[in-house]
């Protein structure tokens, strides 16, 4: 596990007019990574989905799905039941929420994207836009849909800000994104009024204004669960472009978003466009005094996308997760992408399966079967956990999460979104990869020269099953 995992031994195959090999002698296969020692066949779904037994079936029935997420928002504290909310909150538990997403010089240092020390002047600003002497005893609720993708902020602005000079891929103020038709409970507003605070089911933060518009509390939150629907089942779609209603136009739907449609297939054009050859979707949209309204959109035939989750089995984990192959790693759902745990969970979501948003949470959860590990667990047993992993597992080290998706060799394999990641060569030497984005991978990276992501291991996760007995 400690040795280096260059795949050397391949390269002169691989040279152009190699000699000594036969014209229909096997292939060596190519090498990608060799680093790692990834091959051309493994970044293909097919080739984990190979291994599966045959007759692999479902890992969890649609009503033991449910089951499970129900029990989820009943046990996880961070998850929000935002049917369970009055009319009003505690000014108080608003409070609370706002003061534990900011953080203030000098508790922290903080640079902009040029790599200068962001001044206190901003801060200062920033105290003022949060606007807690405007929280009464009793904060009344409004209630909206999310009309846009939008980011999720720690503070009411968008200027990005990080923890050392040059690093701007780590933007501190960034929490996650909600996607088109997320339901939120609305508790605050910036002093300037361009930012609410929100309660959505899976996180509370700061989000535009601009995106969310608000209506009547059963009209909001029954609008996930209209029928008919579609599932978003591609890694990302999009409606299509419309002059006719830009509000609707070129929305971006990623995995596991469930939309209502709009009824009958229209006699007529919708927003400029024939609508025999796309699904119609009823979207919401923000009138100019920030009312809730509604609007058909459409969502092309060609698009990714189911009449309902697809089945929870090994061979849709992996062939949905390989949907992100190579999507740049956006931490906090950044860059209209997704960071590790928005990863696994937008995966699982697409078949129904509800997850926490963050690894803190996610690894765990309450409702989730896991093991946990700490320093007291050696690498005996932390390989015999290993060895038990199975496709779909999900593995925790501090601030990541990554997907089994099977073996190489004994080896379990992974897939994950990963800012960094790291190995040793023949010489013992640690040298870190900028992998940036959903790679395919040995799980036993190495964290430094002696130390691999076994040897952190916190938590292994089953969603949907049971890990069973601890080995």
């Amino acid at each position: 596990m400690r040795s280096t995992l260059l795949a050397l031994f391949l390269a002169a195959a691989l040279l152009p007019g190699a000699r000594g090999l036969a014209a229909d002698a096997p292939q060596p296969a190519m090498v990608v990574l060799p680093e790692l020692g990834v091959t051309r066949a493994q970044l293909d779904p097919g080739y984990w989905t190979a291994q599966l037994p045959e007759g692999a079936g479902e890992l969890a029935a649609r009503e033991d799905i449910e089951a499970q997420n129900a029990r989820l928002f009943e046990l996880d504290r961070s998850m929000y039941r935002l049917d369970q909310l009055g009319d009003s909150v505690e000014g108080d538990q608003v409070r609370g929420w706002v003061e534990r997403l900011a953080s203030f010089p000098p508790a922290v240092e903080r640079w902009d994207v040029h790599g200068d020390p962001v001044p206190q002047a901003t801060f200062d600003a920033l105290r003022t836009e949060l606007a807690l002497d405007a929280i009464a005893d009793t904060v009344p609720v409004r209630f909206g849909l999310v009309v846009e993708r939008a980011d999720l902020r720690a503070m009411p602005t968008a200027e990005r800000m990080f923890s050392r000079p040059g690093d701007t891929d780590i933007d501190r103020l960034q929490e996650s994104a909600l996607f088109p038709g997320t339901p939120v409970a609305v508790v605050h507003a910036s002093a300037s009024g361009d930012w609410l605070f929100v309660v959505s089911p899976r996180y509370a933060a700061w989000i535009g204004a601009d995106a969310v518009a608000t209506g009547p509390r059963g009209e909001v939150l029954g609008y996930a669960d209209a029928r008919p629907y579609r599932i978003i089942t591609g890694g990302v779609e999009h409606t299509v472009f419309t002059r006719e209603e830009p509000r609707v136009s070129g929305l971006q739907l990623d995995m596991g978003i469930r939309l209502p449609l709009a009824g009958d297939l229209p006699a007529g054009p919708v927003n400029g466009q024939a609508a025999y050859t796309a699904h119609v979707l009823r979207m919401p949209v923000r009138e100019e005094d920030g009312s809730l309204a509604f609007s058909p959109a459409l969502l092309p035939l060609r698009a990714d996308s189911s009449p309902d989750y697809l089945p929870l089995t090994a061979a849709n984990i992996i062939g949905q997760s390989f949907k992100f192959l190579g999507e740049r790693y956006g931490w906090g759902h950044a860059y209209g992408t997704r960071d590790c745990s928005g990863f696994v969970s937008e995966v699982y979501r697409s078949m129904g399966l509800q997850l926490p948003r963050n690894t803190s949470a996610q690894a765990v959860s309450p409702a989730l079967s896991h093991w946990r590990f700490g320093k007291e667990h050696g690498r005996a047993e932390r390989m015999a956990a290993v060895e038990r992993l199975q496709v779909g597992d999900l593995v925790y080290i501090p601030g990541h999460v990554l997907m089994v998706i099977g073996e190489v060799d004994g080896e379990p394999w992974v897939i994950h979104d990963i800012h960094g990641g790291g190995y040793v060569d023949d010489a013992g030497e640690h040298h870190s990869l900028m992998l940036n984005g959903v790679s395919v991978t040995p799980l036993a990276l190495m964290s430094d020269a002696e130390t691999d992501y076994i040897d952190r291991m916190t938590s292994i996760v089953r969603p949907g099953g049971s890990l069973g007995e601890r080995p």
